[in-house]
Formats: structure tokens, sequence, C-alpha cells
């Protein structure tokens, strides 16, 4: 299977500047959008099919069409840089080795939004990527590309660096805004929504990094082409953080028809010493399980929504037969009741009561009943299916949830050998997972 190295083409140069940007032709794109009306810019994302990378998958161009441009607010647009799901680590490669994909891609979506400012929420242990992208900015500056005059068009547009302090919750859109404006990263409810009131009360866009790095190329192949790179619904190609129990684990770039199969074993080399692959986690922890008899689909949104689970982020981790699924269950569970910010009840509750119990289960002192409770649990927080329709202001509790769910769907079997033995029949080589005040 051939990848397609569009946003990752300049990657092999190691080399983030300016200088190396333009050499391969960079902000040539963004001269062609100025000279685009704003309306036509917007029109030619929705042709080309770009769905957020973040993990909704939202269409971009209709995204930004709900912004008001009536509205005598003004108006920002937000980057998603706070890549915190676990799994994921692609935007951090956009930020160190190719910044200014993403700033030609802020600047495309601030002309097509009528936006002169834009703020980079970045995640706070993202200590180096923060560096290179604030040189990127400053690089950007000097050039004339940001200030008062964009590239000399006469628009204006400031673009601003901030650190997050290391809360998950914060990559949700709403959490991540109130953070902006200085206040405890707390979700809001829904509607308004940001694009009608957003930071500081004003018609706000928030987008992913890769989502606004892959800007530049739409409007260097054209959109018609740039979509047909993917699939009817989905177009273009997608960065894949593959990690797990591969032979070559990393960040590639792919078209949205590659399917699991084809990335994990004719661009990952497949299973790590000859195992058997056992399970699959497509789309960042939060995305539902599937087991190795569902790898032959695509990798896009709408084909591995019909299969049960997400594209999310595009995090694909790999678990092959040695994997206890008690236990990583365990683990992603109490990743989420780390995480929660406390403002929901059945999250609050929910998460830590589900990590209770899958660490009993794990250390061979669970009953029969235990699993009943579990999916009870899973259930007042999100019921599955459908997804996407849980009891929480956002989906925090659904990616707590939803794995639950599916890891019980396929392999229930599983968790009622350790309680019918009494103890994990899985060799433990990681250590204890039994630390800290969620147990």
């Amino acid at each position: 299977m051939a990848l397609t190295e569009l946003i990752s083409r300049n990657w092999k140069k190691n080399d983030p500047s300016l200088k190396a940007y333009q050499a391969g032709g960079g902000y040539v794109q963004l001269k062609k959008a100025l000279a685009m009306q704003p309306a036509e810019v917007t029109a030619e994302v929705k042709k080309s099919n770009l769905r957020g990378r973040g993990g909704a998958g939202f269409p971009t161009g209709m995204k930004w069409s709900f912004v008001p441009q009536n509205s005598p607010k003004p108006k920002y647009l937000c980057v998603n840089a706070d890549e915190s799901e676990p799994g994921t680590f692609k935007d951090r490669y956009i930020m160190e080795l190719d910044p200014h994909s993403m700033l030609e891609g802020i600047a495309i979506a601030c002309w097509a939004l009528n936006a002169h400012a834009c703020y980079v929420y970045i995640r706070g242990e993202y200590k180096y990527p923060a560096e290179i992208t604030q040189k990127a900015i400053d690089e950007a500056y000097a050039a004339g590309i940001f200030g008062k005059s964009v590239m000399g068009s006469g628009f204006a547009l400031d673009c601003y660096l901030v650190r997050g302090a290391g809360a998950y919750i914060c990559g949700e859109e709403t959490g991540l805004l109130e953070s902006l404006e200085g206040k405890k990263g707390w979700p809001r409810l829904k509607p308004p929504f940001p694009a009608v009131a957003g930071l500081f009360g004003c018609p706000t866009v928030v987008n992913n990094v890769e989502t606004l790095a892959s800007l530049p190329f739409i409007f260097e192949m054209g959109a018609e082409k740039y979509a047909k790179l993917g699939t009817v619904k989905s177009g273009g190609t997608h960065l894949i953080s593959l990690s797990g129990h591969v032979e070559k684990p990393g960040v590639y770039e792919c078209s949205m028809a590659t399917t699991l199969r084809q990335l994990i074993y004719d661009i990952g080399g497949g299973i790590t010493g000859g195992r058997k692959l056992k399970a699959v986690i497509p789309g960042g922890s939060s995305a539902p399980v599937l087991p190795a008899s569902q790898i032959d689909v695509d990798m896009e949104f709408e084909a591995l929504k019909e299969a049960g689970t997400m594209a999310g982020s595009g995090a694909v981790i790999v678990m092959d037969d040695s994997t206890c699924m008690v236990r990583a269950l365990w683990r992603i569970s109490r990743f989420y009741a780390e995480e929660s910010c406390g403002q929901c009840t059945p999250c609050r509750e929910g998460t830590p009561w589900m990590t209770r119990l899958l660490r009993k289960i794990e250390e061979g002192r669970g009953a029969p009943e235990d699993i009943s409770i579990l999916l009870s649990v899973a259930s007042s927080i999100a019921p599955f299916p459908p997804m996407g329709l849980g009891q929480t202001i956002c989906a925090l509790g659904d990616a707590a949830a939803l794995p639950v769910h599916s890891f019980l769907q396929f392999f229930r079997a599983e968790f009622e050998e350790h309680i019918r033995l009494g103890r994990c029949p899985y060799e433990k080589p990681w250590g204890s997972l039994g630390e800290g005040r969620l147990q």
C-alpha cells in the first residue's frame, strides 16, 4: 500500500524554518487564496470534503459557514493543538517538523472567516513543539505574513501561541475556550455553539492542527483532485499515529481509503515477533475496539462508524494475542477517571467506579455480577449503541463508556475467565497499575 505524502512531504528535511518551507513552495497557496473572495475560499474547502482531523470529523467548510458574517463582533480562529488523546502524536510532528504548513493554513482560514486574530492552544507538555512553533510565528511576522497586512493584502492578522496546563478536558473545544479566557477548563453547554458565541462571546471556529495544515494542499491540487484522494464523504489524506504491537510504529500519511489491514500489515510491517493480531483501537483510546476479524475496513469516518467504532484522531493502537484485555481496559478507564473535570455527575461518579470494578476483576477479586454492574454504570454515562448520545455535557463521558461497552462486546469471555480463575491468566511485564489515588 503506497503512502501519500502531502502534509508530511517536508518532514525528511528536518528543517522547520520559513526558508525551507518557502523553498518547497510554501505560502504560494496563501497568495492564491488572498486573490479569491472569502466565500470562494470556503466553497473550495467544502468541495474538497475535508473533515476535521481532531476527532469529531465534522466537515470543515460547513463548520466555517456557520459563522455569522453579519455579526458586529470580532471573529476568532482557535487552533486545537492540545493533543492529549492517548495514542495520538501526529500533530506534534507537524509542529516540530513543518509548523509553517499549519501557519499557512491559519492565514487561509482567517481570510475565509474574516478573523483578525488566531490563538494556537498547545498542550502544556509540548515544550519543544511550542518553542519551534513560536519561532515559526516570529518568522512569519518578520516576513510580513502575519501582522498589519498579510503579504501586502491589507488584511490584518495576529497569531498568538498559548500553552495549556496539561488537562485532557481542554482538548474539548469549549473547555479549550474556557481555558483561553483564563477560567477553569470546564466544557460549556451547547447551544450556543462556538461559531455563534465562542471565545469572549464572539463567533469562533476551532480547528485541529492537521486540519489547518491540509488547507494549502487543497489550493495547490484543487479541491476536486484533493477530494478524490479519499472517499465519497471524506476527502484527502490523513495522518495516522500507529503504535502498539507492530514492527514499524510511527506517523504515516495515508489516503482515507486505506484499510486497517493495509496499515497494520503493509505499512506497519505486521505484528511484532510474528504473533497473532488480537484487537485494534482505530481512533485513539476513546474509540470502541475492533477484534482482529474486523480490520478489513477503510480508516475513514463513515466506514468506521458503520463498523461500530470511530476514526477519531487517527490513533491506531494494535494489540497482539499476549494482551490482557481486562488490564488494557482498566488502564484506559483509569485515564478517563483521572481526567474527568468533575462537572457532570455521571462522569464524575461513574468513571472511578468503572476503574475500581476493572481493577477488582484484573486482580482476581471479581464476582460474576461485577460485569453486569460495569455495563450498567457505562450505560448510565453513555448507552451503546447508538454512540454520541451520552448523559454528559461533553464527550469525555462517551470516551470513557464506549471502550467498556466494546471490550465487553467482543472479549467478555476473557473478563469471565478472570472471575472464574480468580486471577489474571496473562503475564504482567509492565509492573503495577495500582498506584495513585484512583485504584
